[in-house]
This record gives structure tokens, sequence and C-alpha cells, in this order.
């Protein structure tokens, strides 16, 4: 079983990365980070909300454009907990509260507006019983003519491990799309990660665990800026 902070260390920009796995207790870890190159990008921190989190400006002062980089990241809606790097989150929390599915509010989006690197959107739901699912929208091998979208099941879960998915490879000019299944890893420990991502990178890292009844029962933010 592959080592999330071992495959972390050893790639300075994976972007944005999310993680959904089940501890020994049978409870929900979720883990949401984000990186960035640019001040804009750079410029933000994590901050808890009355369902989740969000992303803010650390220096409003210093925000250029927020349309890719402000939203929010993590909701919890009856149970379920869902994680995006965009603003598909809530999307996919419309279509939950109007009977839909996962599935189905993705089928309305594709990766991002942002040529040349056209990042992928990816997404996770974690539902009430413990199982979960992934997602990751992306243009096809760069050509944005093409939007392809990927859908990643797991019912039962195994203790003690889950599943990563990132937007990007690695750095580069365009930034090269994450390709292939989300990587089957050993549960990773948020300050474990934090350590791992590229210090220079490095912006924000969230975490949380929920019961088998989906309650929520822990939080962590760890931001690079402010408390």
């Amino acid at each position: 079983m592959l080592n999330l902070a071992d495959i972390l260390r050893s790639n300075p920009y994976p972007g944005r990365g999310l993680f959904l796995g089940r501890t020994k207790e049978g409870n929900t870890r979720a883990i949401y980070f984000i990186m960035g190159r640019s001040v804009n990008s750079r410029n933000r921190i994590f901050k808890y909300t009355d369902d989740g989190i969000r992303t803010e400006a650390f220096d409003p002062a210093r925000l250029e454009d927020p349309s890719l980089i402000i939203y929010r990241p993590v909701r919890f809606y009856k149970g379920k907990i869902i994680i995006s790097n965009g603003d598909q989150t809530d999307t996919i929390k419309s279509f939950l509260e109007r009977g839909g599915s996962f599935r189905e509010a993705l089928m309305t989006r594709e990766y991002e507006p942002d040529a040349p690197n056209y990042t992928p959107r990816i997404s996770a739901i974690a539902l009430e019983d413990g199982s979960f699912e992934l997602s990751i929208l992306k243009s096809a091998g760069g050509d944005p003519a093409c939007s392809c979208r990927f859908f990643y099941c797991y019912d039962k879960p195994l203790p003690g491990m889950g599943y990563f998915i990132s937007t990007y490879r690695g750095d580069g000019n365009p930034l090269p799309s994450y390709e292939g299944e989300p990587l089957a890893v050993t549960l990773p420990d948020a300050e474990e990660l934090w350590d791992a991502l590229n210090a220079e990178n490095r912006v924000s890292l969230y975490c949380c665990e929920a019961d088998i009844k989906g309650n929520i029962i822990n939080q962590k933010i760890i931001n690079k800026y402010g408390s």
C-alpha cells in the first residue's frame, strides 16, 4: 500500500488534492489541500463556516482575480461530506437538495477555464453509510474540445486506507493534468501531509472525521498564513 506523504514529498506541485478514507474505528476521514505558484493563489487561507469551510484572501488588498480561487471546498449536508476544488461544491449540494445525485451534478460541469492548463475539477462525496465517490473532470489530453468525466465509487471502503486524487501530476507549463485512477493509500495524518507538501507552494490544508452516522467529530485547518 502506498504512503501518501512519500508521494507528496516527491512531487513539488500536485496542485489541489483530496483524500477520502476510513479509519480502523470505522469513521470517515476527509482531507483537502491547496497549493499555489502565483501571488494570487498563495494569498489564501481556509476559514470555518457553519457547514464546512471556505477560502478567503489572507490579504484582501492583494486579491486579484477571485473567480477560481475563492470558493467553498467542503460542505456538509444531511450526514454527507462534499469536497471539491471549486464552486462545483455548491453545484453538488444544490442537486442533492433537489433530490439529485453527485454524478448528475457533475455532468453539468467541466474542467476549469484557465487556458492553457484547463485545470481538472476534482470532487468527492462521503455518504452516511461510509461509502464514497470521487470524480475528476478534465480535458482530453489538454484539448478543450472534449470534456472527459470520470467517476470512482467505493461502496465498502476498507479500514485503515483510502483514495487520493489531485489536479496535477507535477509542475510544468502548462501544468500536466492528473492521470489514472485515484491512488489507494494508507490512512494519512494531517500534520504529516502538511509537512510533506512543498514548503514554498503549500497554502492550506483541512482535515475532518465523521462517525458512522455522518456526524462530524473533529476538524482541523492548517494555514501557511494567519492562524
